[in-house]
């Protein structure tokens, strides 16, 4: 079976992507089957320049294609901010709780209707010998003033969808699946990919 490298060794995004690309007939390994791979530093400063980092890195150690994302949450009180930082927004060993502790304790206080964000995740896909393709979901929502929800990871359980009642931590993967960042930005690469695995 054909192999596509995700670029990542967060088990959260892993599952995320394993049901996102379930459909896809190929084989989709994380970088916990490439143990030679370390933490890959993401040093750019936008979103996209950190998805060709990491994209880059794993096909060059693998020979294989491979598929990053950078994913940020940019509040537009804090002027997009923690955008491609989210994942250290606290520091750069902070867990999922951190992150979220520190964007409420700096939106305290800021009504609702000032707290207006959204999620945008960039995907980059690259293979021997070609150039990188990239493709981008975003998902606009709000801020929650407390975390709710069990399910998910990151920044989920404060962040409510636009036009939805129940933050991402108290949506099951399905319905999480078809409204979020990373599943827009899955279905728009979905085609590039078919198109080279059915090629390839």
């Amino acid at each position: 079976m054909r192999k596509l490298v995700l670029a990542t060794h967060n088990k959260d995004k892993e599952k995320e992507f394993q049901s996102l690309l379930a459909d896809l007939g190929v084989e989709v390994l994380s970088l916990d089957a490439f143990p030679a791979i370390g933490p890959i530093e993401e040093n750019a400063d936008t979103l996209e320049g950190n998805a060709l980092l990491k994209a880059e890195t794993v096909r060059r150690a693998t020979g294989l294609p491979s598929l990053a994302d950078d994913t940020g949450l940019e509040v537009h009180y804090l002027m997009d901010a923690p955008g491609v930082y989210s994942s250290r927004y606290a520091g750069k060993s902070a867990s999922y709780a951190d992150n979220v502790a520190k964007l409420l304790k700096t939106l305290r206080g800021v009504p609702p209707r000032r707290r207006a964000a959204r999620f945008r995740c960039v995907l980059a896909f690259l293979t021997p010998g070609a150039a990188p393709q990239t493709a981008e979901g975003i998902c606009p929502g709000v801020i929650v003033e407390e975390p709710l929800g069990e399910n998910g990871f990151g920044y989920d359980p404060v962040f409510l969808p636009s036009g939805y009642t129940r933050t991402f931590a108290q949506m099951d993967n399905a319905l999480k699946n078809t409204l979020s960042h990373r599943g827009g930005a899955v279905a728009n690469m979905l085609p590039i990919l078919r198109e080279y695995f059915k090629l390839s």
